[in-house]
C-alpha cells in the first residue's frame, strides 16, 4: 500500500508541474533550464527539472589475482520543484532522490521503515536587503565539495575528503548574510539543526548541532555563482578566488559520522573544522579543501566487555586538492589527490588516491559524459585501480 501511494504522489507531482502550463506564460523554455512558469497574477512561480546519471565503475585489486569487480547503475535520479511562494523575497526549493543510491538508510526504524526520498525541502525568505532566514531541510554550510551540486562536478564524483567528513544536509534553520568590503564580497551563515540528518521521523537523539561559516571573494563574485560549480565552465575573464572556513559542533552525536553513518550505542561530542579555497581564470581551475573531525570528551571506539571494537565514530583529517583546464573545445582534463588519515584509535585504515579525469561538456553541466581512473593506495593492502564513466543528463 505504501509503495502504492508513493509512486502516485510522484505521479502526481510531475503532473501538477507540466498541469501548472495551462493558463500560465512559459517565461523560459530551454534544454538544462527545466520548464519555469508563473502565475497570471504573479502570485507564485514553479520551476521543474530532473535529472539521471549512468555510471559503469569497474575496480581491479591486485591482492585479488587482479581480477575485474564492475558494476552498471543508475547513480543518481532526481525530480527538483523550485521557485517563489506569494512575494518573490520567499523561495523555496524541493529536490526528490530516486534511485536505490538516493533513498537508502542505516536505521529503518528511524525513518518510519521508509524510502529516504526527501533531499531538499526549504523555504528562503529575504527578509532585509543582503539577509536571508532558511527553514526546512537542506546542505549544511560546510565543506564546498559537499555543496557544489552532484550535477556540477569536475569529476564521476566527489572525493574521499567529503565521503568520509562532510557534514551533509540536516532539518533546522541557516541564517545567511553577504556584504561587500570595498570590492570584496563577504558572506557568513549561520545554523542550527537536529543533528542526526535528513528524513528522521523520531524524537531527537542527544543535542543539536551548530555550524558557522564565513566566505570571502576578494576579487569579487564568480560569473554564475561559479564558486559552487566544478570547473570553469563560464570561463572567467579576469581571476576570481574563493576562500572559507567553516566549524561545525554535534553536540552528543549518535551516528559515526555525525549526520551520516550508522546509528551507534553511545554518542559523542563531534568537532569539525574546514577550510578551502577555489580559483578560477580563463578556463584553469583549483580548488584545494582540508577537514579534520575530532571527539575531544572521550574515546570514538565503542568496545565489547572483551575490548574488542565493535563500533567507532569517524575522526580524523583529510586534505584535497584538484585542478583542471576546460580547453575551448569544451573537452576538459583535469587531476586530483586525496589523503585521509584517521586516527589510530579508530581501527581505520589511511588512504591516499590520485586520480585523472577527462571529461566532454556537451551543454554545459545539463548533459555531459565524464570519466576517470583512481589510483587507490593503502597500506598495508595491494594497490587497486578504479575506472569510472558516466553520462549526465539533466533537463
Amino acid at each position: 500500500m505504501y509503495k502504492k501511494l508513493k509512486s502516485a504522489l510522484l505521479v502526481a507531482l510531475v503532473c501538477l508541474a507540466c498541469g501548472t502550463a495551462q493558463g500560465q506564460s512559459i517565461n523560459k523554455s530551454k534544454f538544462g533550464k527545466g520548464l519555469q512558469f508563473v502565475a497570471a497574477d504573479s502570485s507564485f512561480s514553479l520551476k521543474f527539472s530532473t535529472r539521471f546519471q549512468m555510471l559503469y565503475q569497474g575496480v581491479i585489486n591486485n591482492g585479488t589475482n587482479e581480477e575485474l569487480e564492475d558494476r552498471f547503475l543508475i547513480r543518481r535520479a532526481r525530480l527538483k520543484f523550485e521557485g517563489f511562494a506569494y512575494t518573490p523575497k520567499l523561495e523555496y526549493k524541493i529536490e526528490l532522490g530516486l534511485s536505490n543510491s538516493d533513498i537508502g538508510n542505516d536505521d529503518p526504524s528511524r525513518f518510519n521503515n521508509a524510502d529516504n526520498i526527501i533531499l531538499d525541502a526549504v523555504a528562503m525568505w529575504n527578509f532585509a536587503p543582503g539577509w536571508e532566514l532558511w527553514v526546512g531541510q537542506t546542505k549544511l554550510p560546510g565543506n564546498r565539495e559537499r555543496i557544489i551540486s552532484s550535477q556540477k562536478m569536475q569529476f564521476v564524483d566527489r572525493s574521499l575528503l567529503n565521503s568520509r567528513y562532510n557534514i551533509d544536509r540536516d532539518a533546522g534553520l541557516q541564517l545567511h548574510h553577504s556584504h561587500n568590503i570595498g570590492n570584496m564580497l563577504v558572506r557568513e551563515v549561520a545554523s542550527i539543526s537536529m543533528g542526526e540528518g535528513r528524513d528522521i521521523t523520531v524524537n531527537n537523539a542527544g543535542g543539536y548541532d551548530y555550524t558557522g561559516k564565513i566566505e570571502l571573494f576578494p576579487f569579487g563574485e564568480f560569473e554564475g555563482g561559479g564558486a559552487y560549480v566544478g570547473s570553469d565552465i563560464y570561463r572567467e575573464e579576469t581571476p576570481k578566488l574563493a576562500i572559507a572556513a567553516a566549524y561545525n559542533f554535534n553536540d552528543n552525536a549518535t551516528r559515526s559520522q555525525g549526520q551520516l553513518g550508522d546509528f551507534l550505542s553511545g554518542e559523542r561530542d563531534l568537532h569539525t573544522v574546514f577550510a578551502d579555497a577555489m580559483f578560477k581564470y580563463r578556463g584553469f581551475s583549483s580548488m584545494a579543501e582540508y577537514a579534520r573531525r575530532k571527539a575531544p570528551d572521550g574515546p570514538v571506539v565503542l568496545q565489547s566487555d572483551e575490548g574488542a571494537v565493535e563500533e567507532t565514530f569517524v575522526t580524523g583529517n583529510a586534505f584535497n586538492i584538484q585542478a583542471g583546464y576546460l580547453f575551448k573545445t569544451n573537452w576538459e582534463v583535469a587531476g586530483r589527490y586525496t589523503t585521509y588519515n584517521p586516527e589510530r584509535t579508530t581501527g581505520l585504515r589511511p588512504q591516499e588516491q590520485y586520480t585523472l579525469g577527462l571529461s566532454k561538456y556537451i551543454v554545459g553541466h545539463s548533459l555531459k559524459v565524464q570519466s576517470d581512473v583512481t589510483l587507490q593506495d593503502q597500506p598495508g593492502r595491494e594497490n587497486s585501480y578504479m575506472f569510472r564513466l558516466q553520462m549526465e543528463v539533466a533537463l
